[in-house]
């Protein structure tokens, strides 16, 4: 697979102040067949983000100017792309922090060209629309609505923005309403992890997902997972 959607290549902005670790992305990511832009500091990411025309966004955690975090978060006030952040740690603050900004998910450097591409593809998938199935349709928890057929979500009739994996997570909950769905399968699901998926991305995601659709929405059971209330 390639990074073409049809015939037109998916396109990436690449935010990370270190020059040679940049290029060398870059270039990975080209020879998948990616086009990309990139920025060497956050203000500039962020300047270039607003011009729009990207499909996915790759945000290192510390830049100059404005952080990754930073970044992330006023990405997500007018946007709604993917987008994955590069921690150098993969320290438990910085993929915290960055999940909490709306981040989709994250990588560790030094940077697994395979691992990244992988998560890419998963993250793209996610923001594709779902395919059509023959339970498509409307489905109705309390003052929650969810379109399936038009991938919308209203709130007591008001529009409810989300991400592409808060979506993919709500239709995943949607799907199984009071049943109870563990990190492992949510994972598996949503992310596209089969293998060495980070449970903190789905707690972070539901956490935020309970911001935007109600905080009694999605109900915690302890030691197993969530579930969907009916």
């Amino acid at each position: 697979m390639s990074g073409l959607r049809g015939e037109d290549p998916v396109r990436v902005l690449l935010v990370e102040d270190d020059e040679v670790i940049r290029k060398s992305v870059a270039m990975a990511l080209e020879r998948y067949g990616y086009r990309v832009s990139t920025a060497e500091d956050g203000l500039t990411g962020l300047e270039m983000s607003r011009e729009g025309g990207h499909d996915l966004l790759l945000l290192d955690v510390m830049l100059p100017g404005l952080d990754g975090i930073g970044l992330c978060r006023k990405v997500r006030e007018t946007s709604l792309a993917p987008i994955l952040m590069m921690s150098a740690r993969g320290d438990s603050l910085d993929v915290v922090s960055g999940l909490e900004a709306g981040a989709d998910d994250y990588v560790v450097k030094p940077i697994d060209t395979a691992v990244l591409v992988a998560r890419i593809r998963s993250l793209l998938r996610r923001a594709a629309p779902a395919p059509e199935s023959a339970e498509a349709g409307a489905l109705v928890f309390g003052d929650l609505a969810i379109d399936r057929d038009g991938l919308e979500v209203t709130r007591a009739g008001e529009p409810v923005a989300l991400a592409p994996t808060e979506l993919r997570l709500l239709l995943e909950f949607a799907a199984n309403p009071g049943i109870v769905l563990d990190r492992q399968t949510l994972l598996s699901n949503v992310w596209d992890y089969g293998w060495n998926g980070d449970s903190r991305v789905v707690d972070l995601c539901v956490q935020r997902l309970r911001k935007k659709i109600g905080a009694d929405r999605i109900e915690t059971v302890r030691g197993f997972g969530y579930k969907l209330r009916r």
